[in-house]
């Protein structure tokens, strides 16, 4: 057995999200079962333990292994860090639906933080700070499932488990004092309200989802909210299947979508698209005989929806501007309470490493 006196730990980072990842291609990177997966990770040597934040957003990863620190030549050797952290990678690949051609580029994609950097990124993700929306209260949540099922698959110990309940408190308190959760409203919460309102939104309703980006992933949130189904398209077949492996959803072959377009009732428009995607004359002949409305929700910046199409009987065409205010009023006031809440983490990151330090003996 090792003398502990002469062990010390290094806690590690290795994630990838939507902010270096498209959305749709995340899903490439998670794990079927994020339990067994913590188990492999820790199968490495010198690997102790393993906390997986897993959402549609992110694939997170903590680890914790151990560095010999006797005064011996080899001691702390960085290229036993970069071996630990090879293995971490190689064990990611095997586990995930990765392709060669996101293989090639996996040192690109992927983020790998240490020690402050660590505490740094977890304080700033459950306070809400690095969310998709800011101050979203999922994300927080997420956190805590996921030291939550670390401690019952038996993956975490007492390096990470001090260091997510600290962080976890802490976030608690900011979220408290600032107000930076408080009636946190994404674009898709606004969409599907004014939608609500304009056409009714029940499980009858046929909804058509078009976008696989950032602006979609809110509105999915607001539509399982509400417990409404739905199909999503995409420019490819591949990008949709993708978003709605993580996010939901049943993916739609966008031809096809062309051709069924009569079937919809309510299609929320999302894209990054720099053409119009519909217009009047791809759709005209499925709608022309068509004798229910059709209400059209285009949020896409620039718009890629073809005003012309309001020829056509029953259609309705509402665009972003009409929730352009209330969205922009709900992100000012979010980003003007973002400073109180960096503040209170700057105070805090000290202290939090100097009480992770305490381990490192």
């Amino acid at each position: 057995m090792n003398d502990l006196s002469k062990i010390s730990f290094d806690v590690m980072n290795a994630r990838v999200t939507f902010k270096n990842v498209p959305i749709h291609t995340l899903s490439k990177f998670s794990f079927k079962d994020v339990n067994a997966a913590c188990v492999e990770f820790k199968k490495i040597p010198g690997v102790e333990e393993c906390v997986i934040i897993q959402s549609a957003t992110r694939v997170e990863i903590f680890t914790v292994s151990n560095v010999e620190t006797d005064d011996s030549p080899d001691a702390r050797r960085p290229e036993g860090k970069v071996l630990v952290l090879n293995q971490i990678k190689d064990t990611w690949i095997s586990l995930s639906s990765l392709e060669q051609i996101d293989i090639d580029h996996f040192d690109q994609t992927l983020e790998v933080y240490k020690g402050d950097d660590v505490y740094l990124n977890l304080l700033r993700l459950t306070s809400g700070l690095d969310a998709l929306v800011v101050g979203w209260q999922n994300v927080f949540d997420d956190v805590v499932n996921a030291i939550t099922n670390a401690k019952n698959a038996g993956t975490s110990g007492p390096i990470l488990n001090k260091l997510f309940e600290s962080v976890i408190r802490l976030s608690t308190r900011m979220r408290d004092t600032t107000g930076i959760s408080k009636d946190v409203v994404s674009l898709g919460d606004v969409a599907v309200k004014l939608v609500d309102e304009k056409a009714g939104l029940d499980s009858k309703k046929k909804v058509l989802l078009i976008g696989t980006g950032e602006s979609a992933a809110t509105l999915v949130k607001a539509l399982d909210k509400k417990g409404i189904s739905f199909d999503v398209t995409s420019r490819t077949l591949e990008r949709a299947t993708g978003f709605t492996t993580i996010l939901g959803g049943n993916p739609i072959d966008f031809n096809d979508v062309l051709t069924g377009f009569d079937k919809y009732d309510i299609v929320f428009v999302a894209t990054t698209s720099d053409y119009f995607l519909i217009t009047y004359d791809r759709i005209r002949l499925v709608m022309e005989e068509k004798t229910k409305g059709t209400l059209i929700l285009d949020l896409s910046e620039p718009r890629t929806v073809d005003e012309g199409i309001t020829a056509l009987p029953g259609i309705k065409l509402l665009f972003r501007d009409q929730i352009a205010e209330i969205y922009e009023e709900s992100v000012r006031t979010r980003t003007g309470i973002v400073p109180a809440v960096e503040k209170i983490i700057e105070k805090e990151l000290p202290v939090l490493s100097a009480r992770m330090k305490r381990f490192d003996t």
